[in-house]
């Protein structure tokens, strides 16, 4: 044999050799508990890594007891980043949510782009041994930290350090946040008066199913657009409301007769907005410092609505008896909610401790309301629920009667241009029958009645007086 061939030779047994080395100290490896297994993979990564030009930036999912909002960002954005070559991915769905999130699986690689620049992602996990028999995670009990720590390494060039910081990692913070608002399904909060000790759970969240839109409200064309393009323009200048040196939130008045659409209304401006929102009973708020800890509790991108202020508290009076007995004014302001600290709260601290939030009150009695409680800055728009209109009961029989069109309309529309009908009342005759014809007679049999009924008393008033 020639001295060439015996030179492939040794150098075949040598890569032979080195093959079933590894292969060996795979199968070895393999037959390892997790953590021994976990303890030479990170070992191997970091004694490769002492050679490359690549840098590995460790994202813890805690930071102590606190979550890490780029962990969670992280997460979330990944999910999204999955490609078709991942082979093992995980997938869930919390009960009460529509849709179903996939995020990465232990160990599994991610490759992302950004702007030209290459970043690579893996999802790892630490098998630990607890030195306490109970872990206690305020944010989650079932938390497999009893068990693991977990971490996103984001490996990039080196040079590409600062960009990372000040580009990339914002981004995903952001991307997420917007994936995050387009994934979730909207709550209703209801106070839970029983745990007003613990912030995370005085309120308690329902999914909101309410599938009033603005293109189903009874209400004026005109009227709406000025409700969409206030909504717009505000969601849409964060930096300007910074700029200025306000508070990124937004007051609204609506005011009418009962069954003008003022809860499908705020519906509508959440489904638009895509913002939970946060019902508050003031009548079992006992004192300002409990309404405080309710109000902060709230999270941004979030509607806080006050129903029936005019019915649900008589701030008025109690501001009344304050200037009467200025003596007690500590012991009102210390176990009852007053006007006061009602705006105190939300020109001061609530406005002061989050973004993009709407404040709405409705009343029936708008004439009842303080003055202080209607400026500008507290109730930046007032909306009048008016009865309903001849355009507004064409788009009712459209949305329950499928209809755009029919010759009783007009008979209607006269009949509701002289009468003071709420659109609750029209909804409610028209949903009685399936048939048009005899939906829209029925509708006119109820008008001819609530006409008569007012000629009536408007004479019995005459005669009285």
């Amino acid at each position: 044999m020639s001295d060439h061939a015996e030179s492939k030779m040794a150098i075949a047994k040598t890569v032979i050799s080195a093959v079933g080395s590894a292969a060996a100290m795979a199968m070895v490896a393999h037959n390892l508990p997790p953590e021994v297994q976990d303890y030479l993979f990170f070992g191997l990564r970091s004694l490769f890594s002492r050679f490359s030009n690549q840098l590995t930036m460790v994202i813890d999912e805690f930071d102590g007891m606190e979550s890490n909002e780029v962990y969670e960002s992280a997460q979330i954005y990944l999910g999204s980043k999955l490609s078709p070559d991942t082979r093992r991915f995980k997938i869930s769905k919390p009960e009460k949510e529509k849709s179903f999130n996939m995020s990465m699986e232990r160990n599994e690689e991610v490759t992302d782009c950004y702007k030209g620049r290459k970043f690579k992602w893996i999802w790892a996990c630490k098998q630990i041994q607890s030195s306490r028999e109970y872990f206690y995670n305020p944010r989650d009990m079932n938390s497999t930290l009893r068990s693991e720590v977990r971490s996103y390494e984001l490996t990039f060039h080196r040079k590409n350090k600062d960009f990372v910081l000040e580009c990339y990692l914002p981004y995903i913070i952001n991307e997420a946040k917007l994936l995050k608002l387009e994934t979730r399904t909207l709550k209703i909060h209801t106070m839970d008066y029983e745990n007003m000790h613990d912030l995370s759970a005085v309120w308690t969240p329902v999914n909101l199913d309410h599938p009033a839109t603005f293109e189903t409200l009874a209400m004026d064309s005109e009227q709406k657009d000025k409700i969409l393009k206030d909504l717009d323009r505000f969601v849409e200048r964060k930096e300007y409301y910074r700029k200025v040196g306000k508070a990124w939130k937004r007051g609204y008045l609506l005011y009418g007769p009962p069954g003008t659409g003022k809860s499908s209304l705020i519906a509508a401006m959440a489904n638009y907005l895509n913002f939970d929102i946060y019902d508050l009973e003031l009548t079992e708020v006992k004192k300002n410092s409990d309404l405080r800890r309710l109000l902060v509790a709230t999270a941004n991108k979030s509607i806080l609505v006050v129903e029936d202020i005019d019915a649900t508290i008589d701030l008025q009076e109690k501001l009344s008896s304050r200037v009467a007995d200025p003596s007690n004014e500590s012991h009102e302001e210390g176990s009852k909610v007053t006007l006061s600290g009602l705006l105190n709260f939300i020109d001061g601290l609530w406005s002061s401790c989050g973004d993009e939030r709407i404040i709405i009150f409705t009343t029936n009695h708008v004439e009842k309301l303080d003055p202080a409680l209607l400026r500008p800055g507290r109730m930046d728009v007032h909306i009048h629920m008016a009865y309903c209109t001849p355009c507004g009961f064409r788009l009712l029989a459209s949305n329950y009667l499928g209809i755009t069109e029919h010759q009783l309309f007009e008979e209607i529309e006269n009949l509701i241009g002289i009468m003071t009908v709420t659109p609750a009342e029209v909804a409610e005759q028209l949903m009685k029958e399936d048939e048009v014809d005899i939906a829209l007679k029925g509708l006119i049999d109820f008008l001819h009645m609530k006409k008569k009924e007012h000629e009536e008393a408007k004479v019995e008033e005459e005669e009285n007086e």
